[in-house]
């Protein structure tokens, strides 16, 4: 059983006899009346989101999630392909499960994903990423004002803004789970 305190973004719990994950929270005490947990979550099988507040006392049965690593491979236009690196075996995904994860995905790169009774529900990619700048504007020399950044497309077609002083052919630093330049890659 999983508290409605102890809810994180990616938790997932059962409620209702489906699958739940919660994409964002936040732990409310109010100045006058009993503290809540207002909580974004997202049903796993339907992908229909809601908001609901929930007493941090409720109690859920935890949602049994398998998690694999695996390789994307390609995509058709609809749909995206990775392998499984343990039986090699390719795996269709909608584009609504990989949407976040795809703009930091290269083909052969591997991707955590998970599954809810063989069903997949959620592609990740790495928490960092390194990748080429493909598209950008000049740095302006002269313009050294702190924390000036531009935009820049890397080779995945992800936007990023980067310092100036980023330029094409580069490869930075991607945390993918904010879409922020870290650096320059090593």
């Amino acid at each position: 059983m999983i508290y409605a305190s102890d809810f994180r973004k990616g938790i997932t719990f059962d409620m209702n006899g489906e699958p739940h994950v919660v994409i964002d929270f936040q732990h409310v005490k109010p100045g006058k009346g009993a503290a809540f947990v207002r909580t974004k979550y997202k049903n796993i099988l339907t992908g229909a989101t809601r908001e609901e507040a929930f007493n941090p006392n409720d109690k859920f049965p935890k949602a049994h999630i398998e998690t694999k690593t695996m390789q994307y491979l390609y995509n058709d236009g609809e749909l995206y392909y990775f392998m499984d690196l343990e039986n090699f075996e390719q795996v269709p995904i909608m584009y609504e499960q990989v949407e976040d994860a795809i703009k930091y995905l290269r083909e052969n790169d591997e991707a955590t994903i998970k599954f809810y009774k063989d069903t997949a529900f959620l592609v990740e990619a790495s928490n960092f990423v390194n990748l080429m700048v493909t598209e950008t504007e000049p740095g302006v020399k002269g313009d050294t004002a702190t924390n000036v950044t531009k935009a820049a497309t890397v080779e995945t077609g992800a936007v990023v803004q980067v310092p100036i002083f980023i330029e094409e052919g580069e490869i930075i630093q991607i945390d993918t789970r904010t879409g922020d330049y870290l650096g320059r890659s090593k």
